[in-house]
């Protein structure tokens, strides 16, 4: 064989194995940990890394109203994990746009200088959760690994792998770890009519759940701390409207004049959630309100009139 054969023999299987390598696993490399508080972990094909997030949200615990008790139980959690105290993996459900991903992002602002950080994982990429952990285990800095909107369906691969790392492998998460999820599902699974079917009654009356319901329940009973919210009233919906105008900067003649047109727009959206409430502050703050005029009486937030009643 001529050496300009052998040469491009060589450049072939060269070519063949940077393609074959894109097919391997890949360690997890460690990011540049001082370029933010908080990482997004991406994947491509079977390569996964650390993301800085260039500017994290900058959402304050004060700006958050009317889940003060949602609010304190989080903030305590937090606090005893950044302090190196026993701490609970957290799970936050219930009605959307409430403030369960803020409060989370809240909490990081807060604590980020006493060494918090944070690693959102999209569920698809739960399986990869015992690579992460290893690459942070032996750092000083106290790691959320935060799934937002986390729910499974049937069969899906990341749910058997965040059960593993709650509560059930033989490898313990690390200490410096916690994992925060929201969810609209309390039990983060589908629930159908016919799981009903699997429960049990003893000729005393009792009811026992058979093993679908048990199943179901298994991943949310994991997470050691559980916290609720419920959609917001509407004197709760006008205080937090009120709360992000003059968050926005806007005077307050013009939160006072405001009030109706909240509640007409929380009216077309169907839900007087935290979400809207902010999303109608973003709409009114970027309106001119040098002409509008203070109302001369105020209208009391428990009065059932007009689109009071919204």
């Amino acid at each position: 064989m001529s050496s300009i054969a052998l040469e491009s023999l060589l450049q072939r299987a060269d070519q063949l194995l940077q393609r074959l390598e894109q097919f391997l696993p890949q360690s997890l490399a460690s990011p540049d940990w001082g370029a933010s508080i908080a990482f997004r972990y991406r994947k491509r094909g079977t390569v996964g890394w650390l993301q800085p997030v260039r500017q994290v949200a900058p959402i304050g615990l004060a700006d958050l109203k009317e889940v003060d008790g949602q609010k304190d139980r989080l903030l305590r959690n937090t606090a005893q994990f950044v302090d190196g105290l026993p701490a609970n993996n957290v799970l936050l459900t219930g009605a959307r746009g409430t403030g369960k991903s803020s409060l989370i992002k809240a909490c990081l602002n807060e604590f980020a200088p006493r060494g918090l950080r944070l690693i959102e994982v999209d569920k698809t990429d739960l399986v990869d959760l015992p690579d992460l952990i290893d690459l942070v285990a032996e750092r000083s800095e106290r790691f959320i690994v935060f799934c937002d909107d986390l729910s499974f369906d049937e069969g899906e691969p990341g749910y058997k792998a965040l059960k593993s790392i709650l509560d059930g492998s033989i490898a313990a998460a690390s200490d410096n770890v916690l994992i925060y999820a929201t969810s609209n599902r309390r039990h983060l699974l589908p629930e159908y009519m016919k799981d009903n079917l699997s429960y049990t009654h003893t000729e005393d009356g009792e009811v026992h759940p058979g093993e679908v319901i048990e199943e179901k329940i298994s991943l949310s009973e994991r997470f050691g701390l559980w916290i609720s919210f419920y959609p917001f009233s509407q004197p709760e919906y006008l205080a937090i409207s009120a709360q992000w105008l003059r968050h926005f900067g806007v005077t307050e003649p013009a939160i006072a004049s405001a009030r109706q047109p909240s509640l007409v727009w929380a009216l077309e959206r169907g839900s007087r959630s935290g979400r809207v409430a902010y999303q109608f502050a973003r709409d009114w703050a970027g309106r001119d309100h040098s002409s509008d005029a203070s109302p001369a009486v105020v209208a009391d937030d428990t009065a059932p009139d007009g689109l009071d009643r919204v």
